[in-house]
């Protein structure tokens, strides 16, 4: 007999050998009477489908669709009855999971005759869904020999998937069918098609909307949000993807293997400065208009999408237009630290609008404009105080000032410049690849995987501290950078095709470094078991302004802090 302890009540039971998951949260559900259905579980802090079966004794936490982890078990199964639905509808058409957008996810679909989508498509293919799901069809899972797996996604003409188990490494292959569909996905799936109660599709621009459940309320949809310069910046990604000929991690693998990871760097970073400059020239045009001039440049961006990275290099291309950038930062403006707002837990909120202040910083933009000369403070982060150390500022003609911080485009922050006179950029890591054409990466695991890196190699944090830190730090993000990045002139995407393969060779004996007998295992386990998918490369060839230099090291440029 098994011992098994549930970790969400802290009781041990004891099953026979070979019992699933799905049984021992029978066993337990009357005790934990969840609100939400459980769709996943986490065995010794490691992510496991129900269907999962146990053999020796485990803790084991079960998940509902609330969690990180249940939260991609539930997405992942709706997609592969999404991809079953269409191939079930329109026989020989494609379907491309491209990228998170409007509170769900955005599908590019082909018909195989490319006909254009039409609603009446939409709603055969949501009616075939709901056939799925209704049948309860179950989700079975075949572990096989990595050549047997290649002749079976060969045989339906899957050439991305080829690719990636390909280059994998790996000696066997776990796929899934789901009735007489095949697919591929490098995580657990929920049992069945009966679990998936909750989603939406509808037509977005040329393609589909998989909308899912809200992260806070499973039993309801994620509210839809309008997006169209967000979705710009993805489609000129995947026009990039077309330029350097890569759609998927097979694609760099196979690139890498043949001798072509220096030119991908190169191609990679050469398509970035170009849309640096683009965006230098555009603020020089803009900065010499006689009727409204811009003198201030705002930046913004979440954790780890590389701000200051970009700031130093749009400098560099601002000063070769003839302009003279100064860096004004609104750390200096933060607010005694005992004047700082509080979390309900009592802990400091740094995030917040409040830990800075707006209403100086406002009042000195102001007088800046108008050719004043202003002493600007200097904040002291050791006795966490803002000093006056005769630290003076006078705009000339020729200046421009670049504002770079969290709160950079909230409206609060600059409310006495006129908007004419301002030019907002939104910069983020948009992960610039996918692993095969149903299972994209996560933006927020690129940024977390370099803030993983450079907490490190600052001796900052622990890669354990970085992620237990990292639902927060998401939290605030969508409260105080999110609801802006729409009002941004310019997005700016600072993932590059490569990064991956480059990180990898960083990150793994990091993310090893994490023990397994704590919480943070499950995501250190996870980002490795993704990273393994990229045949690792070094970072030689970076160049020294990259913008993953500021994550890596390296870097030429010298940060505050």
């Amino acid at each position: 007999m098994l011992h098994i302890r549930c970790k969400n009540n802290n009781i041990t039971k004891s099953f026979p050998e070979g019992t699933s998951l799905a049984d021992v949260y029978q066993a337990f559900a009357s005790e934990l009477n969840f609100k939400y259905p459980v769709v996943s579980a986490k065995v010794n802090n490691a992510s496991q489908g129900l269907k999962f079966r146990l053999y020796q004794n485990r803790d084991v936490e079960f998940l509902d669709a609330r969690s990180g982890s249940g939260r991609r078990v539930y997405t992942r199964s709706l997609c592969f009855v999404l991809y079953k639905a269409t191939s079930d509808v329109f026989p020989g058409s494609k379907l491309y999971m491209e990228h998170p957008i409007s509170n769900g996810y955005y599908c590019n679909f082909k018909k195989k005759n490319n006909e254009p989508l039409t609603d009446e498509d939409v709603q055969k293919i949501c009616q075939r869904m709901k056939e799925i799901v209704d049948l309860d069809l179950p989700f079975r899972r075949t572990e096989a020999t990595t050549d047997e797996a290649v002749r079976v996604f060969s045989e339906r003409g899957f050439a991305d998937k080829v690719k990636l188990i390909e280059t994998s490494g790996q000696i066997y292959t776990d796929y899934y069918m789901l009735g007489d569909t095949v697919d591929y996905y490098y995580g657990p799936l929920v049992p069945s098609a009966g679990f998936l109660k909750v989603w939406g599709l509808e037509r977005y621009h040329d393609g589909l909307l998989l909308r899912v459940p809200d992260k806070n309320d499973p039993t309801k949809l994620a509210e839809k949000v309008d997006m169209p310069r967000t979705f710009e910046v993805f489609a000129e990604k995947v026009r990039w993807d077309i330029i350097m000929r890569l759609s998927n991690a097979g694609d760099v693998n196979k690139a890498i293997l043949r001798g072509y990871g220096s030119e991908l760097i190169q191609v990679s970073e050469a398509l970035q400065e170009k849309k640096i400059v683009k965006i230098a020239e555009e603020i020089d045009q803009r900065f010499r208009d006689p009727e409204n001039p811009i003198r201030i440049v705002l930046i913004t961006g979440p954790s780890s999408s590389g701000k200051s990275t970009f700031c130093k290099r749009l400098s560099v291309q601002l000063l070769a237009c003839g302009l003279r950038p100064y860096s004004f930062s609104t750390d200096d403006y933060f607010v005694n630290r005992v004047d700082t707002p509080k979390l309900p837990n009592g802990q400091y909120d740094f995030d917040n609008i409040e830990t800075v202040d707006y209403k100086l910083l406002g009042e000195h933009l102001e007088r800046l404009m108008k050719g004043e000369v202003v002493e600007v403070p200097q904040y002291n982060f050791v006795t966490g105080k803002r000093e006056w150390n005769g630290k003076k500022f006078k705009l000339s003609n020729d200046s421009v000032l670049i504002i770079e911080g969290i709160h950079a485009l909230n409206p609060l922050l600059t409310k006495q410049i006129p908007d004419s006179a301002k030019y907002k950029i939104y910069i983020s890591a948009l992960t610039s690849i996918s692993l095969d054409d149903h299972n994209w990466i996560p933006t927020q695991d690129n940024r977390l995987l370099r803030r993983i890196i450079r907490d490190y190699n600052k001796g900052a944090f622990s890669a354990r501290e970085t992620i237990s830190q990292w639902h927060s730090v998401c939290e605030a993000e969508d409260q105080w950078i999110v609801p802006f990045q729409e009002t941004a002139d310019v997005m700016f995407n600072s993932a590059l095709n490569i990064e991956f393969a480059v990180l990898r060779t960083h990150a793994e004996v990091i993310l090893a470094s994490v023990p397994k007998n704590c919480p943070e295992y499950a995501e250190a386990h996870r980002l490795l078991k993704f990273l393994h998918y990229f045949i690792p490369i070094s970072d030689k060839e970076i160049p020294p302004t990259s913008i993953m230099r500021e994550f890596v090291g390296g870097s030429s440029f010298k940060y505050r802090g």
